[in-house]
């Protein structure tokens, strides 16, 4: 059953960036080998307190006493290729104080307390939460824990004050009245499609830094930075023992200066380790290898945290780290070491109880959950699980759970580290003396549950409660993650969206056409589809790659089916994308990659693939059928993210679905189908197979787990991944701190964004006489924003590129092309299901240049109206800007002309990257929207603020007056002082260069 407490309301916090120093870390360079070379994506750094005003000289002398913090129990040396350079910069210090001085005025030196190994002698020291004797804390929720022990230890009244550390202790006070707080994370983390812009814009802050007499090795990471190359990679190739290779060869080719930049990066810029092509998924990397659990640096224990800028960086917090996905522009300004401002969040306890049944996957928990969840209402809070039913999730299932955090809509979806968590770190390669280390400090803080001991329960913000029994095997779609469909209702939902009005879960299509069936011959055969049918099936996304069970289910649903005489109609498109090579040793040591291959579902590369819309092209006469006959063909992915437009252009219907079922659609053809009382096939002996004679058993399931998936595995795919691959290893790169632009680039350009830029900030900035751009409805994601996929080829960016000779078959997608900002401003709005109500009814990336009526691309009415000086805003309804953590979705419309965005409601992270970049953000009164005041998007704008900066408040009330004589008040959504600092410096960027540029070097 599914339970429901009251949950005080608390609205979005703020994730915003202050000025700071953070810590250091130290790698072996390429050309100096040393003995800490052999420590693998983890690093030797220092603790804040301990370097604030160390000396060159003095930093270097503390690396001979240095010891590896963290080892997988394998001695990995990496090559130059991925090898770090071992160098130091200076960080932002308060007045100057001696290295003991400022050890010793520590706030919390008195709980500085070590930790012995149960051996002898000690792993080293923590900062004890029980010594500060304070009972409020045994009730805090444990990811408060960890922004608590993180304020103590970075607490130096300077930047993280002791009020801060009094703030989070009483939270649960706190987190009802809004208040605000600095928080460290330990390290970030990047993809590429997330990581070229934000190098991009490190080499062009060198150049700003540079161009106003200061030194350019000021912008450095000092945190550790890992940056996986997985969102390039397209399913060109499919249905291939060749297909891994093929794909990975065109990747190199489409993306060799991407990659080539990426490479320069890693050597140019500090702490930065650049994981390769053809390695796995950014999250699942992180899982398996790169997440730390419990830091040892310099023989100070901390938890591990990570902020990055893929939205599902939450996947982490299924193993106990605290980790939660932030704008591109915010990541570049916590790797130079500012620290983040966040409203202190509150907290909902989500208790399991009970097991899940046969038959039911993690996938359909996570689907439930989801569902649940938003119904709750946890838009910027923390969910953390609790309950007896921990014990029956494998820390895979928990991390499939933490992974759709931002479809739920919360900041982190956490699970405490207990016996579960540490099973799963040894079965991923982790050393004994790791785990040993990792449990041992978690216990003695508080901060580990042992279900075999009594528990405090923590107090949480508001309640849920759900027994893992009621959990039944689902679907979501046909456009949005959210829309969960039990799987016995598929087929009535399926025909209840073919009747409905176009929308979320609707299509009009009228009831005469309804049964319409197209045509066509596939290579020389005859075939057909209707509205329904499959015509891409993949095994894709880390949400579930990173799952054994779901991932071996499926390939037993594969054996059985073959062994059944089924087979998948060769004109579906189908694939498997593993998330690491671990995937494709257990698959193939239990002897199920060859029914997975006989089905179609062959390894076409080690990336993110069809969840973020590098799914490829699709036969040329299967396109041609559905678009000919305005077929409603649908998608069946194993992913996280089904938006329209996203997986695929042709694919108006996609559906959210665990592998085995991915397996099972595809078998059947087409997701109008009742599992139960329609078969999936016909076998060779002529007799109906129904799912429930191909389905497995949950012990089938178990038992090929527990015999196929080993610690080894893991240790020689992370041995490999240290070593690169042939073509990544070829690519040269100059060996230069500053960056040279190459102004015919079609992939790297050096950005406007710091052009011109002087030391005296702007200021802040109203809005008058606007014009509206675009007018939406709810629900407007980044990918109708900035669209990652597929270039269209009469677009403002094709014509672009072909100005520049780039012929069609190599304008590769706009997430490819996030290094060069004249494609991606000609990108933005570009998604061809845009539905802007200016043009009434019509769909695509057109907008009314309201001055002349004329009905032109966005890019062109934007440029126009740039062109007369006229400035732009947006309106728009609730959930402005859900989805990926694309900062290119706030960056694209500054790049526009855009000034404000009045909205019903914003997603966290978007909220906070508009605010990066110096848009205004403003939300409608609760319940008033457009609709409300008339507004049809045809008058023009202005939004009165003072010119001083000091006049303005976090969240004040701001009225804005329309020529045609209306006037309505909004909410203005900057949340904290320092989001105004941004504004007033035209952005966190421009802030973060004028801080560098004045700081004093000690």
């Amino acid at each position: 059953m599914y339970t429901y407490y009251f949950s005080s309301s608390s609205s979005s916090p703020s994730f915003s960036l202050l000025n700071g120093a953070s810590r250091l870390r130290f790698l072996s360079s390429p050309s100096k080998p040393s003995s800490i070379s052999k420590i693998p994506p983890s690093s030797v750094s220092f603790s804040n307190q301990k370097l604030q005003s160390l000396s060159f000289s003095s930093a270097l002398r503390c690396i001979s006493c240095s010891t590896a913090p963290w080892s997988h129990g394998v001695d990995w040396r990496s090559p130059p290729s991925l090898r770090l350079q071992a160098r130091v910069a200076a960080p932002r210090s308060p007045p100057a104080q001696s290295f003991s001085t400022v050890a010793s005025e520590h706030a919390y030196k008195r709980i500085l307390t070590s930790l012995p190994k149960p051996e002898g002698g000690e792993f080293g020291k923590f900062y004890s939460l029980p010594a500060l004797n304070d009972p409020r804390i045994d009730r805090l929720p444990y990811s408060i824990k960890i922004l608590l022990e993180s304020a103590i230890r970075n607490c130096d009244n300077f930047e993280v004050t002791k009020d801060d550390v009094e703030k989070i202790s009483d939270w649960e006070n706190t987190s009802l009245k809004q208040v605000e707080i600095p928080f460290k994370p330990a390290r970030v983390l990047l993809q590429d499609l997330t990581g070229v812009p934000a190098v991009v814009d490190l080499a062009s802050m060198r150049d700003a830094m540079k161009n106003l007499g200061n030194d350019p090795n000021k912008i450095n990471p000092l945190v550790p930075v890992d940056l996986v190359i997985d969102h390039s990679v397209q399913v060109d190739v499919a249905r291939s023992e060749n297909a891994l290779q093929e794909n990975m060869k065109v990747e190199f080719e489409r993306n060799k200066e991407r990659f080539a930049f990426l490479r320069w990066g890693s050597s140019a810029f500090r702490n930065m380790l650049v994981v390769p092509p053809g390695s796995g998924i950014v999250h699942q990397v992180n899982l398996e290898y790169l997440g730390r659990v419990v830091f040892n640096t310099d023989g100070l224990l901390y938890p591990d945290s990570v902020v990055g800028t893929d939205s599902h960086t939450t996947m982490i917090d299924g193993l106990g780290v605290a980790g939660w996905g932030v704008g591109g522009i915010e990541a570049e300004a916590a790797m130079l070491g500012q620290p983040m401002s966040m409203v202190l969040p509150g907290v909902v306890g989500f208790q399991l109880s009970g097991k899940l049944r046969d038959g039911v996957t993690a996938t359909d928990l996570v689907l439930t959950v989801t569902q649940m969840l938003r119904k709750h209402g946890v838009v910027g809070k923390f969910v953390e699980f609790y309950g007896e039913g921990m014990r029956a999730l494998s820390a895979a299932d928990r991390a499939t759970i933490a992974n759709m955090s931002p479809e739920y809509g919360a900041t982190m979806g956490f699970f405490p580290v207990d016996h579960v968590t540490l099973e799963y770190l040894k079965l991923t390669g982790r050393s004994e003396e790791t785990v040993s280390m990792v449990e041992s400090y978690l216990r003695a803080n508080k901060m580990f549950v042992d279900y075999n001991e009594p528990q405090q329960e923590p107090v949480y913000t508001s309640y849920l409660h759900l027994d893992l029994g009621d959990v039944e095997p689902c679907v979501s779609g046909p456009k949005r993650p959210h829309d969960r469909v039990p799987l016995k209702d598929m087929k009535a939902d399926w025909h209840a969206c073919l009747d409905n009005k176009l929308g979320f879960k609707g299509f009009g299509v009228p009831k005469e056409e309804q049964n319409k069936v197209a045509k066509f011959t596939f290579h020389g055969e005859p075939a057909e589809i209707k509205h329904g049918s499959v015509v891409i099936a993949a095994i894709t996304s880390c949400t579930n790659t990173s799952n054994p069970s779901v991932m071996l289910g499926a390939g037993l649903v594969a054996k059985k089916a073959c062994e059944l005489g089924l087979e998948v109609k060769p004109w579906i498109k189908t694939s498997l994308a593993p998330g690491s090579g671990a995937v494709k040793e257990y698959l193939l040591k239990s002897g199920l990659q060859k029914y997975l291959n006989q089905q179609g579902f062959h390894i076409v590369g080690y990336g993110c693939t069809t969840c973020i819309g590098n799914s490829g092209e699709l036969d040329e006469s299967v396109a041609s059928a559905i678009s000919e006959n305005d077929i409603i063909a649908a998608a069946v992915l194993s992913g996280n993210r089904n938006f329209e437009g996203r997986i695929h252009p042709l694919t108006r219907a996609n559906y959210l679905a665990s592998p085995p079922l991915v397996v099972a659609y595809a078998l059947a053809g087409t997701v109008d189908i009742d599992f139960d009382k329609e078969p999936i096939g016909t076998g060779k002996d002529g007799r109906s197979i129904y799912l429930k004679d191909v389905w497995p058993s949950n012990e089938e399931i178990a038992e090929v787990v527990q015999f196929n998936v080993l610690p080894d595995m893991f240790k020689r795919t992370y041995e490999v991944i240290t070593k690169g691959n042939p073509l990544w290893n070829q690519l040269t790169v100059p060996a230069s701190t500053l960056f040279s632009w190459d102004p015919t680039s079609t992939y790297i350009h050096e950005p406007p964004y710091f052009k011109n830029l002087t030391m005296d900030a702007p200021g802040p900035h109203g809005v008058k006489d606007a014009y509206c751009l675009l007018n939406f409805g709810d629900s407007i994601t980044t990918d109708h924003i900035s669209p990652a996929g597929s270039i269209h080829k009469d677009s403002p960016a094709a014509r672009y590129l072909l100005e520049r000779g780039v012929d069609h078959k190599n304008f590769n997608s706009y997430g490819s092309r996030r290094g060069n900002d004249e494609v991606m401003a000609r990108g933005t709005f570009a998604n061809i299901r845009l539905v802007n109500k200016l043009l009434n009814g019509e769909v695509g990336p057109k907008t009314i240049h309201i001055p002349t009526g004329e009905k032109l691309y966005v890019y062109d009415v934007a440029m126009r109206y740039k062109a007369a000086g006229h400035d732009t805003i947006v309106l728009a309804g609730a959930e402005y800007g859900s989805g990926s953590s694309r900062d290119w979705a706030a960056k694209g419309p500054m790049l526009l002309g855009v000034k404000a965005i009045i909205a019903k409601s914003f997603e966290r992270i978007h909220r906070s990257n508009l605010v990066g970049m110096g848009i205004i953000p403003l939300c409608f009164k609760p319940g008033e929207d457009a609709e409300t005041f008339g507004l049809t998007g045809h008058e023009c704008y202005t939004i009165d603020l003072p010119s001083n900066i000091g006049d303005i408040r976090p969240g004040q009330d701001v009225t804005v007056t329309t020529n045609t004589g209306k006037s309505f008040t909004c909410t203005l959504r900057f949340d904290t002082e320092v989001e105004l600092a941004y504004f007033d410096h035209g952005g966190i960027l421009p802030y973060v260069i004028r801080n560098l540029t004045k700081r004093q070097v000690s």
